[in-house]
């Protein structure tokens, strides 16, 4: 199975604008390939947009740029660009599993930028790693690779941060795990409430959710294109890597436990999109990520050797006892716990 691990790394002044330059020509080509597909009738093969927006476009004055960057990464760009394509047809033939996928947009500059290297347009050289016309970044190797990396992905966030993400190939581990099986409910003031009469609480996000409205009340009252402006959401976008890193920090460490010590590991399939409309509670849904929780518990129980299953939203699993299986009806919410008149079980 392959897996993804990421590093930070501090690229020199120099570094900064080469990355700078790519980035603009991935999201020029993106964009120049994105608007040649909604001119068309019919949508280009990848091979005749890579033709046109970047071979093609090298030869006039207002593309010439593009041949100082690695022609990698805008091959790559393309490439995303028909996967983002094939990803939409599907989903509206109902193809793909899942929500369903938008038509692909234009990226933005003031967006994260990311520039994808294959083999060949990079090389690990010692605690380094070469990046083709872009020179040796030294990342923070919080961790050792499993294996050769196949491809790597440079990573510029909002706040102006810079990753390198490596796409590896790792083998499934085999652990004896202590319990046979959990089952765990998500909620919003307790994260997760787990069969065992374990509990485990999200992190504090209010504070920094009421800092973030206060800078966007801000930012909404700032001239566009002004610098002020510009640092307003740069300091909006820290405030969200706070959220998020705290957030990722949390559910990776409580996915692990969960997957370490359990065979088999069963979860509720919440309707997530339906559940954010509540416009009282939306925000308060949001900042929890269980669907980013309920990935990682898959993709850990994948590679540890357990047993994922997710319970049906429409099975009542709040009116079945747990032992007997005998069904007492619909209850009040505000009833938390229940004896079960056929076998006595609470």
């Amino acid at each position: 199975m392959k897996a993804r691990y990421r590093y930070r790394f501090y690229p020199t002044s120099q570094q900064q604008q080469g990355l700078a330059q790519l980035f603009g020509c991935v999201r020029v080509v993106w964009n120049d390939a994105l608007a040649l597909c909604k001119q068309s009738d019919k949508k280009p093969s990848s091979a005749d947009l890579q033709k046109i927006v970047i071979t093609q476009a090298k030869n006039t004055e207002e593309r010439v740029w593009l041949g100082d960057v690695s022609c990698v990464p805008l091959q790559q760009s393309v490439a995303d660009l028909d996967v983002a394509f094939k990803n939409f047809f599907n989903s509206c033939k109902g193809k793909r599993k899942g929500r369903k996928v938008g038509y692909p947009k234009f990226k933005k500059r003031a967006s994260s930028q990311s520039a994808r290297f294959r083999v060949g347009g990079f090389s690990i050289k010692g605690d380094g790693v070469y990046l083709a016309k872009i020179g040796i970044v030294n990342p923070i190797w919080s961790k050792s690779l499993p294996s050769e990396p196949s491809s790597v992905t440079v990573i510029k966030d909002c706040a102006n941060r810079y990753f390198l993400s490596f796409v590896v190939e790792v083998q499934s581990i085999q652990i004896e795990a202590k319990n046979p099986s959990i089952g765990i409910d998500l909620g919003i003031k307790t994260f997760a409430v787990m069969s065992n009469g374990e509990k485990a609480e999200s992190p504090g996000y209010k504070k920094l959710d009421q800092k973030v409205r206060k800078l966007q009340r801000k930012l909404a009252r700032q001239p566009k294109d002004s610098k002020r402006r510009n640092v307003t959401r740069i300091k909006i976008a820290k405030l969200h890597n706070r959220i998020a890193d705290t957030r990722q920090d949390f559910l990776h460490k409580l996915s692990t436990k969960i997957v370490n010590e359990n065979q088999v590991i069963i979860l509720e399939d919440l309707n997530v999109s339906g559940m954010v409309k509540n416009r009282k509670l939306a925000s308060a849904i949001s900042l929890q990520g269980w669907r980013e929780f309920r990935t990682l518990c898959e993709g850990k129980s994948e590679k540890f050797g357990r047993e994922f299953k997710v319970i049906s939203r429409w099975e009542p699993t709040s009116q079945i006892c747990a032992d007997c299986g005998f069904k007492w009806g619909k209850i009040d919410l505000s009833i938390r716990s229940v004896l079960c008149v056929s076998c006595g079980v609470p």
